[in-house]
């Protein structure tokens, strides 16, 4: 029987997981949660969505006599009721502030691959910009619409990312290696544990397979923290738009590309801002965001410099939860018998 670390090093590891973002590697959380995505509970969910949805859209609906914001509205209000219950019972909460802290650390990434991407992507986008159809098509998108079209844009955006994310995944795990597991718990109390299954011959192959939950973890982990890049990259361009329709649009040349008069938004001074500006620069930056997660994803550069450090990260955890697992067996083998 190889020396088996206590229940606190257990504890020790599981918290290690919950600080990297990764709840559902825990066992117990792992249990709790899949209790709670059982079918009456994700009915009564879906349900209390629904209601809650179709409520707010009726009443936005018909207070603001635009049927098309009271769906959009409706839409957003589900989608919360939905999320709410993601982040606080099911912990993604844990999962999101992970990413999003490292996110941010990886901004740095963000700037070669923006001087790769901008400059074809505002060449494209510009002539968009000055083009008398966008700015038709955009002034008559109602709140509603453009709301809607926003979403549009960022589901498509999440399709497209999770099955490449998943496809990254599933290559990972088959490419873990004894040293990963030494790596992982090098400097810790499991660090002669660990030595002691590498020693053993631990089966990598089957022990490291990542599916289910924890694999929804991982990808969850991937999705968000490109989402972060991708929304910051779309509020630069809605920035970029909004300064240079100020600067270069004047508002006779709008009124003469839609046909009717501006609806001011602000006027002061040389400053004369247009509800048309803002909703041509909307929809331009969530298309623009919609390119960029595209690009992204498949620029060779960027994906080995993004998924190298990231990856490096869940490659620790994953060789993490092969100790994590032998370990919590050993637990229960070396256990007293309970006498009844």
């Amino acid at each position: 029987m190889r020396g088996v670390p206590g229940p606190g090093e257990v504890q020790r590891v599981e918290r290690w997981f919950l600080a990297h973002g990764l709840p559902y590697f825990v066992d117990d959380v792992r249990a709790t949660v899949q209790a709670r995505l059982s079918r009456p509970r994700l009915l009564l969910v879906l349900t209390a969505a629904v209601l809650l949805g179709g409520g707010v859209g009726t009443v936005v609906g018909f207070a603001s006599d635009i049927a098309s914001l009271g769906v959009s509205a409706g839409l957003s209000v589900a989608l919360v009721v939905v999320a709410t219950y993601a982040l606080r019972a099911l912990r993604a909460q844990t999962i999101a502030a992970w990413a999003l802290r490292r996110a941010l650390g990886s901004l740095g990434l963000l700037l070669p691959l923006l001087t790769r991407a901008l400059p074809m992507l505002l060449l494209f986008v510009t002539f968009l910009f000055i083009n008398a159809e966008v700015w038709q098509v955009s002034s008559t998108l109602d709140g509603g619409v453009l709301w809607g079209t926003v979403l549009f844009f960022g589901a498509a955006a999440v399709l497209f990312l999770v099955p490449r994310l998943t496809e990254e995944l599933d290559a990972f795990d088959d490419s873990i290696e004894e040293r990963d597991l030494i790596r992982a718990s090098a400097g810790t109390p499991l660090e002669a544990y660990a030595r002691h299954l590498v020693a053993d011959d631990v089966d990598l192959p089957e022990e490291a397979q990542v599916g289910g939950l924890q694999m929804v973890n991982l990808v969850l982990v991937l999705v968000i923290a490109q989402a972060v890049q991708v929304l910051l990259l779309a509020v630069a361009v809605f920035g970029f738009f909004i300064v240079f329709g100020l600067v270069a649009i004047d508002v006779g040349v709008v009124e003469s590309w839609i046909q009717a008069s501006p609806t001011t938004i602000l006027d002061a001074g040389p400053v004369h801002l247009t509800a048309e500006l803002v909703q041509v620069s909307v929809f331009l930056a969530a298309f623009s965001g919609l390119y960029f997660t595209v690009y992204a994803i498949t620029d060779e550069l960027y994906r080995k410099e993004f998924f190298t450090q990231i990856m490096e990260e869940l490659r620790r955890a994953v060789g993490t939860r092969v100790v994590y697992r032998a370990l919590r067996r050993d637990l229960v083998e070396s256990a007293p018998p309970v006498v009844e």
